[in-house]
This record gives C-alpha cells, sequence and structure tokens, in this order.
C-alpha cells in the first residue's frame, strides 16, 4: 500500500481498489482531461508541462496529440506517482519526470515550454497566486495555460450538508456530522471562478477565458453500491466515508446510517456542484 497521501488516495482511496467505482469515474476524468487537453491548442512538436500530473491522465492523453517531436514533462510533488507515471511510459523518450509543487517549478527553465496543463491542483495549493506566477514564467511567448478546477466553494454555500446528493433524507442529522468530519477550511475551498481569473491577469496572462459550469440539484445517476463507495474518500486530504463514519457517530448511528446508504441505490440523488476550466496566453 502506498505510504504517500498522493498516491495512496489516486492508486487505491479514490475508488477503493474497486474496478466498479473506477468504471464509474472514468468517463467524467475523460471528459475533465479532453476539456483541458482541447483549450491547450497542442501543435505537433509542442513541449508540454503537466502541472500535478497525478496517474498521467492529462500528460499521456497528451501524447496522442502531439507528433514524434513533441514532449511531455510530467511532475508533481509525489515521487511514487511519478514512479508510477514512468512505468506507464515504459521508456518513451518523449517523456521526462520531475518532483516540483505547482508553487515552485525552480526545475523549469524560464520560457522553455509552450503549454502548461493542470487538472484539479490548486485546490490543494496554499499559494494559488504563485503557481500562476510560475506557469508564466516557464511559458514561452504565445504559451497557453489550460486549466480544470472544481469549484468547492458552491456546494459547500448552497448544500453545507449534503452528501452524494442526498439532501433531504430521513438520516440528515447523521448525515451532516459526517459531512463535517469529511470537510474543512483550507485551500480547497478558499477560492472561485473569480479568483482564478484574478490570478492570471495578476501574473500577467492575456486573453483570459473561463468556462464555468454550475449545478445545483440537478437529478444524478444512482450511485455505486455503498458497499464499495464507502471505502472511497472524496480527496486526499479527507478520510473514507466509512472512517468518517466511525469518527463522527456512535455504533447504532451507524449501522442506522450504513443501513440507510446500502439501500440508496433506490433512491434519487442530486448533485450540486461547479467547475471551471481557464485557458490564458503569455503575450508575444
Amino acid at each position: 500500500m502506498s505510504t504517500d497521501q498522493w498516491a495512496r488516495w489516486l492508486l487505491h482511496r479514490r475508488d477503493g481498489d474497486s474496478a466498479t467505482i473506477r468504471a464509474h469515474h472514468s468517463p467524467a476524468l475523460a471528459a475533465f482531461r479532453d476539456g483541458v487537453l482541447d483549450r491547450a491548442d497542442l501543435r505537433p512538436d509542442d513541449v508540454l508541462l503537466d502541472v500535478g500530473c497525478g496517474t498521467g491522465l492529462v500528460g499521456f492523453g497528451a501524447l496522442e496529440r502531439l507528433g514524434p517531436d513533441g514532449r511531455v514533462i510530467f511532475t508533481d510533488v509525489s515521487q511514487e506517482l511519478l514512479d508510477d507515471c514512468r512505468r506507464t511510459a515504459a521508456g518513451d523518450e518523449r517523456c521526462s519526470f520531475l518532483r516540483a509543487s505547482a508553487e515552485d517549478l525552480t526545475g523549469v527553465a524560464d520560457a522553455s515550454v509552450d503549454a502548461v496543463t493542470t487538472r484539479s491542483v490548486l485546490i490543494y495549493c496554499t499559494r494559488k497566486a504563485d503557481a500562476f506566477a510560475e506557469f508564466f514564467r516557464v511559458l514561452r511567448p504565445g504559451g497557453r495555460l489550460a486549466i480544470f478546477e472544481p469549484i468547492n466553494s458552491f456546494p459547500r454555500q448552497h448544500r453545507p450538508g449534503d452528501l452524494l446528493g442526498l439532501a433531504g433524507s430521513p438520516v440528515d442529522d447523521l448525515i451532516a456530522r459526517v459531512v463535517a468530519v469529511l470537510t474543512g477550511d483550507g485551500p480547497l475551498v478558499d477560492f472561485d471562478e473569480r479568483d482564478l481569473l484574478a490570478w492570471a491577469e495578476g501574473a500577467g496572462f492575456t486573453a483570459v477565458e473561463l468556462d464555468y459550469r454550475a449545478q445545483l440539484d440537478v437529478p444524478a445517476p444512482p450511485l455505486p453500491a455503498w458497499s464499495q463507495l464507502k471505502h472511497t474518500a472524496p480527496n486526499p486530504l479527507a478520510p473514507t466515508y466509512a472512517e468518517a463514519m466511525a469518527a463522527a457517530l456512535d455504533e447504532e448511528e451507524r449501522a442506522h446510517l450504513d443501513a440507510y446508504l446500502s439501500s440508496s441505490a433506490h433512491h434519487p440523488t442530486r448533485r450540486t456542484m461547479a467547475v471551471a476550466y481557464l485557458r490564458a496566453t503569455v503575450p508575444d
């Protein structure tokens, strides 16, 4: 089992080692990847810097769009995830790997890459403006930035006690206590889409475009089986749902909530979330 919190989540806790839940997440992840890469406007011989590469979702997707002279630099704070990407690359000479944070890309030279991509990275950064400054620094004139971020402040504001889209259930009181363990203050919720625009402009980017989508109580597909879902965690900094229940509830309450959530496939769920894609350019 991974000891690194980032690798442990991406490789195990995000899907609870369940192929069913992995398949459930797959279409959304593919859509996020394509949304980022479409906005990066890659050319065949580009050098792409994928910041916070994780398991390589965006970086390996980019390789399929680049030609034989294109390159992808995979960066992440997790050496374990970089090693995982290196194994996936299987010696592809278009790939290189660098351990670095979004706020400090010291190992990447000034004006040395054509595109920078991130997906769900800034939500873990405490110095988001510094990250934008680094993106600007490493990009060549005319270089493109393409990012995707969930705007977690939106559901926190509109449905603060909701869990898995089950708001309005007879166990809302128990759910609210579990949610209190799962969520907290900090970089996950300390910004919105307007901040992304301001940070991009402040760093010096031009032609800044932001595509924002919010959903409030939108009917959603049925949840995967709770027996599998409860062993997943919503993000690398959070406990699993089962761990949060153990921390928030006594044995009788846990049994009651567990029984209700085990039958949740029979209950309608509603999605409340917001996401933003941002594209920006370094002036020529």
